[in-house]
C-alpha cells in the first residue's frame, strides 16, 4: 500500500488553491461542498470561480503564487497548466510541511484525491494511486449502478437511533449483530425506498425484540482457492461471523476477506499432518454457537461433497441450533474450468463419477468395475497416495492403460500447475503434484487447452534424468 488511505474533515478549515481554470474550478467545488475555507490564487478566473469570489464563498489572495500563502491553511492544491508553477507550489509545501496535491502529477503530492461514491453520508473512495485514472473512472462507473442512490438513508437512519441502540444493548457483539440483522431485513427495503418513518418504525420493533440470544453455525463453502469463485452468500458469511473454524489449506486470499476481528481457528486435515478429530471439530462448533456466537465453518470446495459437511450439520442440528449451509464452486468443476478440461463431452463421456481416493484403502469401499468402465470421466479426490493402486484397480477391470489423465495441483490458483499423460503414468505425476491435487481420468483429458500446460508424455525422454515439470 503505497498511501494510507483517510478522510479528512475540512469543514471550516481553510484550503489554498492555486489555478483558475477548468480542472481548478472542479477541484474548488469539491473543497466547498466538504465545507472548506477556501482560499485562491491565480492570475485569470473562470466565470464560475469569479462568481463564487464575488458571491464570498472563497477568498482571492491574487495572481502570483507566493509561499507565504501556505503558513495559514490546512493544506494545498496546485492545479495550474505550468509546470514550473505546480513545482513551486510543491517544493513550498513541503519545506511548510504542509500536505499538498499536485493534478496529474503524482511525484509532487504528498497527498492524492481519491475518485468518490457518494451516498452522503456513505462515502466510497477508489484509488490506483495516480497510477491509472482511466481505470479508476470506469470501475467508479460501475460501483454507481451498483449502490442505490438512497443507501445513504441506511445510514442517516443508523446514525440517529446510536444512542439509543448503545443504551439498550450493552454489548459490542450484541449491537454488531443488531445492525447486522438489521440491515438484511425490511428496514433495507424502507430506507431505500425513501421511506424514512416506515424504516424507523422497523427499527424501533426490532430494538424492542432485542437480540437473539442463541448462536448458529453456516457451513461455508470456500471453492478451490480462487477468491473470485466466492458466491455473495459465501463472503456475507465469513463478514459476520464472530468465529471461523476453517481448513488447512484455504487460500490465503479468501483468508483475507474474513472480517478482520473473527477468531481464526484452523482445524482442517491434511495427509502425513497432525489433525483434529472430527468429533472435536463437531464439539467446537456446538460449544462456540451455545455462546451466541455467529460460527462459521469455512471449508475448501463444497461442504457435502467430500467435506464431511453432512455429518457437521446433523450434530449441530442435533442440538436445536441453527444450521444452514453455504454451497461452494466443489474442487472438480473449479479444476477442470480452469484447466480446459471439459468434465463431459459428447463424443467422448456421457457420465462423470467423483470418487475420493482415502477410500482406495477399503477394498470394499469403491465399487472398481464401475469405475472402470469407459466413455466416462472419473475425478478423484485425494488421490495422490493411492495413485498407483487406482491406476492397478482400473486396468485390471479393463480400464486402457492408454487412457488419458490429467493431475491438476492448486487448481485455481496463481500456483495452478497441470500434468498429463496416461493413465500408466498416472503415479509419476502425481509425485509431482502439490497438495491439494486432483485426477481427472478419462478420454476428456485429451481434449484440454494447451495454454499453460506441459504434458507428461512430451517429457518422458528427460524422465530419465529427472522427473517432469509442469508449467
Amino acid at each position: 500500500m503505497q498511501t494510507f488511505p483517510l478522510f479528512a474533515n475540512l469543514a471550516g478549515r481553510a484550503v489554498l488553491v492555486i489555478g483558475g481554470g477548468t480542472v481548478a474550478e472542479r477541484k474548488t467545488h469539491a473543497l466547498l461542498n466538504a465545507g472548506a475555507c477556501v482560499h485562491l490564487g491565480a492570475p485569470a478566473l473562470t466565470p464560475q470561480l469569479q462568481s463564487w469570489v464575488e458571491e464570498g464563498k472563497m477568498l482571492l489572495r491574487g495572481s502570483a503564487f507566493e509561499a507565504a500563502w501556505l503558513d495559514d491553511v490546512f493544506l494545498a492544491v496546485a492545479a495550474t497548466d505550468d509546470a514550473s508553477v505546480n513545482q513551486t507550489v510543491s517544493d513550498a509545501a513541503e519545506a511548510r510541511k504542509k500536505l499538498v496535491n499536485v493534478v496529474d502529477n503524482p511525484q509532487l503530492c504528498s497527498y492524492i484525491v481519491p475518485s468518490v461514491i457518494d451516498r452522503s453520508p456513505v462515502q466510497i473512495a477508489i484509488s490506483s494511486n495516480g497510477t491509472a485514472p482511466v481505470l479508476i473512472r470506469q470501475l467508479r462507473q460501475q460501483l454507481e449502478t451498483l449502490i442505490p442512490q438512497q443507501f445513504g438513508n441506511m445510514a442517516d437512519i443508523a446514525g440517529r437511533w446510536r444512542s439509543a441502540v448503545k443504551k439498550q444493548l450493552g454489548s459490542i457483539s450484541e449491537r454488531r449483530r443488531f445492525w447486522e440483522t438489521l440491515f438484511g431485513s425490511r428496514f433495507a427495503g424502507a430506507a431505500l425506498a425513501g421511506d424514512i418513518s416506515g424504516a424507523e418504525a422497523l427499527l424501533r420493533e426490532q430494538l424492542a425484540q432485542g437480540v437473539p440470544q442463541h448462536g448458529e453455525v453456516t457451513l461455508v463453502g470456500a471453492g478451490p482457492g480462487d477468491p473470485g469463485l466466492l458466491t455473495l452468500n459465501a463472503l456475507q458469511a465469513i463478514q459476520q461471523a464472530d468465529i471461523v473454524f476453517h481448513d488447512a489449506l484455504i487460500s490465503d486470499e479468501i483468508m483475507s476477506l474474513i472480517r478482520r476481528d473473527a477468531e481464526r481457528v484452523p482445524v482442517g486435515k491434511r495427509g502425513g499432518h497432525h489433525s483434529v478429530p472430527q468429533q472435536d471439530i463437531n464439539n467446537l462448533l456446538i460449544e462456540h454457537a451455545k455462546k451466541g456466537l455467529r460460527v462459521v465453518r469455512l471449508k475448501g470446495g463444497d461442504p457435502f461433497i467430500f467435506g464431511r459437511g453432512g455429518e457437521e450439520m446433523q450434530a449441530v442440528a442435533s442440538q436445536g441450533i441453527p444450521c444452514r449451509v453455504v454451497p461452494g464452486i466443489t474442487a472438480a468443476l473449479g479444476a477442470s474450468a480452469s484447466a480446459g478440461i471439459p468434465l463431459t463431452h459428447r463424443d467422448h463421456a456421457q457420465s462423470v463419477l467423483f470418487v475420493t481416493g482415502h477410500t482406495c484403502r477399503d477394498e470394499n469401499a469403491i465399487d472398481w468395475e464401475t469405475l472402470a468402465r469407459p466413455r466416462q470421466t472419473v475425478v478423484v479426490y485425494m488421490g495422490t497416495v493411492n495413485a498407483a493402486k487406482i491406476t492397478r484397480e482400473l486396468t485390471q477391470r479393463g480400464r486402457s492403460p492408454e487412457t488419458p489423465v490429467a493431475v491438476i495441483s492448486h487448481a485455481t490458483r496463481t500456483s495452478q500447475k497441470v500434468y498429463t499423460g496416461s493413465l500408466t503414468d498416472l503415479d509419476v505425476l502425481a509425485s509431482q503434484a502439490a497438495a491439494p491435487a486432483l485426477f481427472i481420468i478419462g478420454e476428456v483429458a485429451a481434449q484440454q487447452h494447451e495454454t499453460g500446460v506441459i504434458g507428461y508424455t512430451n517429457l518422458i525422454n528427460e524422465a530419465t534424468a529427472k522427473l517432469p515439470h509442469a508449467a
